[in-house]
């Protein structure tokens, strides 16, 4: 017989929900779950950098395959895959540039 863990179960349940919206929704929970991903990784690996506009210029940095890889990361994660494609975003030159108007100047004050 087939075993579920209750990640499996949970993560079914999800694209089960998801499956049923429209994709501006879908776009929506998938960003919610990523928000979620990201403030682990962003406290975690980024001590001292002021969290809400920080996690704000990661989501808006993000593509959407790396939006649906760090919402099914909510559950289990962060995981090295979860890190590493945070850090991919933190490097782009458009989150460098929502950092340094929105997420460094409090550390400047």
């Amino acid at each position: 017989m087939l075993e579920l863990t209750r990640h499996t179960v949970a993560l079914l349940v999800g694209v089960l929900l998801l499956s049923a919206c429209d994709t501006q929704t879908q776009d929506q929970i998938a960003r919610e779950a990523a928000r979620s991903t990201v403030t682990r990784v962003v406290t975690n690996r980024f001590p001292g950098v002021p969290v809400e506009p920080a996690i704000d210029c990661v989501i808006a940095g993000a593509n959407a395959y790396q939006i649906r890889s760090l919402a099914l990361d909510t559950l289990g994660g962060p995981t090295e895959s979860s890190i590493e494609i945070v850090t991919q975003i933190v490097s782009k030159r458009e989150t460098l540039t929502c950092l340094a108007a929105n997420g460094l100047p409090p550390l400047l004050r």
